[in-house]
């Protein structure tokens, strides 16, 4: 349990619920909807996305298990079982680590990158069209600031380690590019 034994947790406000739930209705949806763009356009899922991106963020598109597990937030066994089935259609390999041989990496292989190079401009579009081109722009530096500021109190008081940084922006996603 994540709360002192000596305090009873505090309820939510009406304005934090509102907020929840509009946060809960977003996340479910879009996450419905990316899953089957991809899926659809790629023939990858969301999940695979997720893979990909965080190897391909990563120095020499590699990772050891335990970061991208991490760096994912998903369960060490959820990532076993899902690499197996994306070594099997050669999107990644798996290696002895290259910092640690007691380790294994995950490591992005050329299918891998060029799946993921592939399915990022299709995925960016619907990321815009869903996401951003409804929102008023001068919402965007709060909205920013507010999910960072989210994002730490989760790292702060989560139960997984602090990630490692990307170390770079996927081509595709970003204006610039």
């Amino acid at each position: 349990m994540s709360r002192t034994p000596d305090r009873p947790p505090a309820p939510l406000s009406p304005e934090q619920q509102e907020t929840w739930f509009a946060y809960m209705r977003v996340m479910l949806r879009l996450g419905y909807e990316m899953n089957r763009q991809l899926q659809t356009d790629s023939e990858l899922s969301l999940p695979d996305y997720d893979v990909l991106n965080a190897l391909a963020d990563s120095p020499d598109g590699r990772l050891q298990l335990t970061a991208l597990a991490t760096r994912l937030a998903w369960e060490r066994s959820r990532l076993s079982h899902h690499l197996q089935r994306m070594s099997a259609r050669g999107l990644v390999e798996r290696s002895p680590s290259a910092t640690d041989r007691r380790a294994t990496d995950a490591v992005l292989t050329a299918a891998g990158r060029a799946a993921l190079a592939e399915a990022t401009p299709g995925h960016a579009d619907l990321v815009r069209r869903m996401f951003f081109d409804g929102l008023d722009p001068a919402l965007l530096p709060p909205l920013r600031a507010a999910l960072e500021q989210v994002h730490e109190q989760v790292l702060t008081h989560g139960t997984l380690p602090r990630p490692g940084q990307p170390q770079r922006r996927l081509p595709g996603l970003a204006a610039a590019d």
